[in-house]
């Protein structure tokens, strides 16, 4: 009978098992809320020992920040193929799969945790704006957006947050409601905003080639119609 060893790890795989650790914990309860203790348990390390890969509390904070806003920047990524209306359905599948997840630490990143007022927790949640703008700018395939489309992007990725954030807090409309809800909130805004931006305008219609009958964006249509329709007599 032989005798398993425990292979011992270096520096870089331990400090990647802690911040995966405090990952997993930031998932069920506010980071302000998990101990370096519980941590170093869960890692099944000692509190010191922690100490050694991590300078304080609030660096391996920030490193698990960092790594949950890498993933949720990639959220955003998409190939740019098939309709617009569709590709942004899926991105809010998985933005908010991230969302239902990780969602203490989700409140945490957006919220600033532990860490408020820590010039690094605001840099990361920037990069996670801009990585989405960038990207929904790649979806339009436009380069130079007008002043008007920079402002609502940037209006309807604030809008996704804090609706996220107003999700979690009790969860009373259905998810997938909410995804393609947020999708119309999109169509809507930019609908309102090329109105008054004859540049703006021509550039979503490039970006609106080819949405099916039966796409988000023309299901948005339906919907308003109907809303605007008389009722029956």
């Amino acid at each position: 009978m032989t005798t398993g060893v425990r292979r011992r790890m270096g520096v870089e795989e331990r400090r990647q098992q802690l911040i995966g650790v405090a990952l997993e914990l930031f998932s069920r309860r506010s980071p302000d809320e998990v101990s370096i203790d519980e941590i170093a348990s869960a890692a099944g390390i000692s509190r010191p020992l922690v100490y050694h890969y991590f300078p304080g509390k609030l660096s391996l904070y920030e490193a698990a920040l960092q790594r949950a806003s890498d993933d949720l920047a990639g959220r955003f990524v998409e190939p740019a193929e098939g309709p617009l209306g569709a590709r942004l359905l899926r991105v809010m599948r998985r933005f908010f799969d991230f969302v239902d997840d990780h969602g203490p630490g989700f409140a945490a990143l957006m919220r600033g945790g532990p860490a408020v007022g820590s010039s690094t927790t605001n840099a990361l949640i920037d990069a996670v704006r801009q990585a989405a703008y960038v990207q929904i700018l790649s979806h339009l395939n436009v380069e130079r957006p007008t002043a008007r489309l920079e402002l609502m992007i940037r209006s309807w990725i604030s809008l996704v947050e804090s609706t996220a954030l107003l999700w979690l807090d009790g969860r009373r409309i259905p998810r997938g409601e909410l995804e393609l809800q947020l999708v119309h909130d999109f169509a809507a805004l930019a609908a309102v905003s090329a109105a008054h931006d004859e540049e703006m305008s021509e550039q979503l219609r490039q970006g609106l080639k080819g949405e099916p009958g039966d796409g988000p964006f023309s299901d948005l249509v339906v919907r308003l119609v109907a809303l605007a329709s008389p009722p029956d007599a």
